[in-house]
């Protein structure tokens, strides 16, 4: 059962409410940021919640058991808090929201309706729509491992072990012509053009410093352009500097090869296809126990 403040059940009490609802969301990065949907500021818990405009939430769906509970969300960016590079930057993925209702006239009484994740977002102009997922939509994210020929591993983390820090692994760069949203020419690496393929770009100067950007597979082509898998999120000029690292293909192979990395890795390459599995015996193969991959 829900334990509310005396206060405010003596003002619900009254059947002449002055009540709105605050959301408070937390991003992965600590940022901080309150909405309401009153028509003046509100402060909550030393947050300042922010009036809406254009601001509307659908009905909330709240069920027993397991399942997640959901909400949508629709406005527009009437707040310079919300902006469209933060939303195509990803900073809003899995942010947590804190749902309250509060007493306008006296923010000091209210009650904390239930918590929140933002589920996916989308934008059309000045438009976005986001959902409110239910803390059990946690339950539905996959869990362990699955059995694979190639690494579940990326690249340079803990569990690969390979330090990207390490100069051998990276090439330092500039651009040198912006091509399209997705492509630049650059300063030619010394390295060979498919080392980088499926690898990063870490931008360093301009508009994106600190953004990290993947490559597409055939990522450096012999005219010195490099492909990017996603935009980055902010428009790229000539003289914007960055450091390339490495591309893996997740096989054993190129683990074993390029990084001398193979005691580390963390696929199966030894697991037999589906083309073995339906195989049959044959006097003409060689069995003497030898591994199927080397």
């Amino acid at each position: 059962m829900r334990t509310v403040d005396p206060a405010l059940r003596a003002h619900l009490d009254t059947g002449v409410t002055t009540l709105c609802t605050c959301w408070v969301l937390q991003r992965l990065d600590g940022e901080v940021l309150g909405f309401t949907d009153h028509d003046d500021l509100i402060v909550l818990n030393g947050v300042s919640c922010e009036p809406t405009s254009g601001f509307t939430p659908s009905e909330a769906v709240s069920s027993l058991g397991l399942a997640s509970d959901n909400q949508d969300i629709e406005g527009v960016f009437s707040s310079d808090q919300i902006t469209v590079v933060d939303l195509e930057a990803e900073r809003y993925d899995g942010a947590r929201v804190e749902v309250y209702r509060v007493n306008w006239a006296d923010p000091t009484q209210y009650f904390h309706d239930r918590t929140a994740l933002l589920g996916e977002i989308t934008r059309d102009d000045d438009v976005f729509r986001v959902e409110l997922r239910g803390l059990t939509s946690l339950l539905d994210r996959p869990q362990g491992r699955r059995y694979s020929k190639s690494c579940d591993a990326e690249l340079g983390d803990m569990r690969c072990g390979v330090d990207l820090s390490q100069t051998q692994w990276g090439a330092d760069g500039e651009v040198l012509e912006v091509i399209s949203n997705k492509a630049i020419r650059i300063t030619r690496p010394p390295q060979a053009a498919d080392f980088f393929a499926q690898g990063s770009l870490v931008w360093e100067g301009g508009a994106n410093a600190g953004e990290k950007t993947p490559l597409v597979s055939a990522a450096l082509r012999s005219d010195d352009v490099l492909h990017l898998w996603s935009a980055p999120p902010f428009a790229m000029e000539v003289g914007d500097t960055f450091r390339l690292l490495a591309g893996c293909d997740k096989r054993f192979a190129t683990c074993k090869a390029k990084f001398g990395n193979g005691g580390n890795f963390q696929g199966f390459p030894h697991m037999p296809t589906e083309d073995f599995a339906l195989s049959y015996a044959s006097n003409q193969a060689v069995h003497d126990g030898a591994p199927l991959v080397r």
